[in-house]
């Protein structure tokens, strides 16, 4: 969905040998008018099967453009607002509230950068904004992205402690330990995409500068394996532990209980759809983009 597909497919077929006029052979076989239109029909049919096959675009330039200007509008106060009042009562700050936090300073950084592609989309894929810009880019949408993989991990390992060994777990689930986890999730974030800093770049393409979300055809084999390398650190594993401590979560919370209040039971109940819903928005929210990248 970026500039790599404003490239010129091939042709489907390859030209066919020049042919005589429709005028030519309506007269030679003595058409008459009705026939001679239906054989220019037929003809303007068969020119469009061998035009090059060229996807159109129009639609991802406005859709897109009007997506990401909602998004800016609505995430931007939002996110600042959450923000400044979570920032008011830090000292309160539960261990997930710590990583709630952290959540939307990553999808805040995100946001920033969304007028940039708002004003590329609207320009068809044209990038304005230097060579600078294009890595700071790329790289913030994929800071984003992995981040919030590993700090939902880091929220699901939580829950998993919480739920599973609750007396055990306790010198483990500290405002220290969370503030510490998150502080290394950036830290491994950062460093798992320094790469995507030298991959982005700007280039020419039908006298258009565009900027290349992944990298460009000439870099595309070692890219490759570094995709393979990102997705499996940083997505596959993750969702792995994810959903491992939701499924044991489940499994404990069905256990059944001597003597257990109706109350409770509806309790353990809803928690189970919580995590199935969790689990599911999740998977929606992520697989998608993994599968088609």
């Amino acid at each position: 969905s970026f500039p790599n597909s404003m490239q010129r497919i091939p042709p489907c077929s390859p030209p066919l040998p020049s042919q005589p006029s429709l005028e030519e052979r309506a007269s030679k076989a003595g058409l008459r008018e009705g026939a001679y239109q239906e054989m220019e029909e037929l003809d303007a049919n068969a020119s469009k099967e061998q035009d090059p096959c060229q996807l159109s675009e129009k639609y991802k330039h406005i859709y897109l453009s009007l997506t990401y200007s909602v998004t800016f509008i609505l995430g931007l106060p939002l996110n600042a607002a959450v923000l400044w009042l979570s920032w008011r009562q830090a000292k309160r700050w539960s261990c997930a509230t710590i990583y709630v936090v952290n959540l939307m300073v990553a999808d805040l950084l995100y946001v920033l950068t969304l007028p940039f592609l708002v004003v590329t989309y609207a320009l068809g894929d044209s990038w304005p904004f230097g060579e600078l810009l294009c890595r700071l880019v790329r790289f913030l949408f994929y800071a984003n992205l992995y981040c919030s993989v590993l700090l939902l991990t880091c929220i699901s390992v939580h829950r998993f402690l919480g739920v599973c060994h609750p007396l055990r777990s306790l010198p483990y689930r500290t405002r220290r330990l969370a503030r510490l986890g998150a502080a290394a999730t950036w830290a491994l974030v950062v460093l798992q995409l320094l790469p995507t800093l030298a991959f982005a770049h700007t280039d020419y393409i039908h006298g258009h500068r565009v900027c290349y979300d992944m990298t460009g055809p000439e870099d595309f084999d070692q890219f490759f394996i570094y995709g393979v390398v990102l997705t499996l650190s940083g997505f596959v594993l993750p969702s792995v532990v994810i959903l491992v401590c939701y499924a044991l979560m489940v499994r404990s919370l069905n256990k059944p209980r001597e003597a257990l209040p109706q109350a409770g039971s509806a309790a353990r109940a809803k928690s189970v759809r919580t995590i199935l819903l969790v689990c599911g928005l999740f998977a929606l929210c992520f697989v998608p983009f993994h599968v088609a990248r």
